[in-house]
């Protein structure tokens, strides 16, 4: 009897998309957002991370925000708000 490995994998049904980090590294104030999306822990997880990017980016203004449910994507009028006061979000999960 012989073994028959299967190979899972295929290819993306999309396009990739190259990622394009759009927060320059001369940017001497940036303002960075975090998202918690509503699970237990995510907002505490991203109060550490936001100590953590101070001591690396001491410059930078935080603006945390949290969405409330998990199941949801994130509302349009919040992501709107998000937009327009940061320069860069960071999104998070907690469990």
């Amino acid at each position: 009897m012989s073994i028959v490995y299967l190979d899972p994998s295929a290819e993306p049904g999309v396009p990739v998309e190259p990622y394009l980090c759009r927060l320059s590294a001369s940017d001497e104030t940036p303002s960075i957002g975090l998202l918690a999306n509503g699970y237990p822990d995510s907002v505490p997880f991203l109060g550490h991370l936001e100590a953590a990017l101070k001591a690396l980016l001491p410059r930078a203004g935080f603006h945390q925000y949290n969405k409330r449910n998990a199941g949801i994507v994130c509302p349009p009028d919040l992501m709107a708000k998000i937009k327009a006061e940061n320069t860069a979000l960071v999104a998070a999960w907690g469990h």
